[in-house]
């Protein structure tokens, strides 16, 4: 098991650019699949992008091109750089790995 803790949500104006950071309770090293999901407000959980221990990258169709997941092991974190943001984004965003999730951070995208 491992403990999840996100970082970095807030509020931001549409266009603008934020950067979430999920920071595992310990090494990420051999954890392969690390994702990050959201939910909007009233709204299911939804996948958002997820990155394997070898690099390789997914993303959903809404935030590809303006959503960029990366890792550091060395640090046991995971991070979501997002841009361009639009007022859809408005979510509380969630960072899974290991099957367990952290507590989420909320995001808030004023138009």
């Amino acid at each position: 098991q491992v403990l999840l803790a996100e970082s970095g949500g807030g509020l931001v104006q549409a266009g603008g650019s934020l950067r979430l950071t999920c920071a595992a309770s310990r090494s990420i090293l051999y954890i392969n699949a690390m994702r990050w999901y959201r939910q909007p407000p009233g709204k299911q959980r939804e996948f958002v992008a997820a990155i394997t221990s070898g690099g390789t990258t997914n993303y959903a169709d809404s935030v590809k091109g303006r959503f960029t997941i990366s890792r550091d092991n060395a640090k046991n974190t995971v991070y979501l750089q997002m841009s361009s943001l639009k007022s859809e984004d408005t979510a509380v965003y969630y960072c899974w790995a290991f099957n367990s999730w952290g507590q989420g951070t909320q995001v808030t995208v004023s138009s």
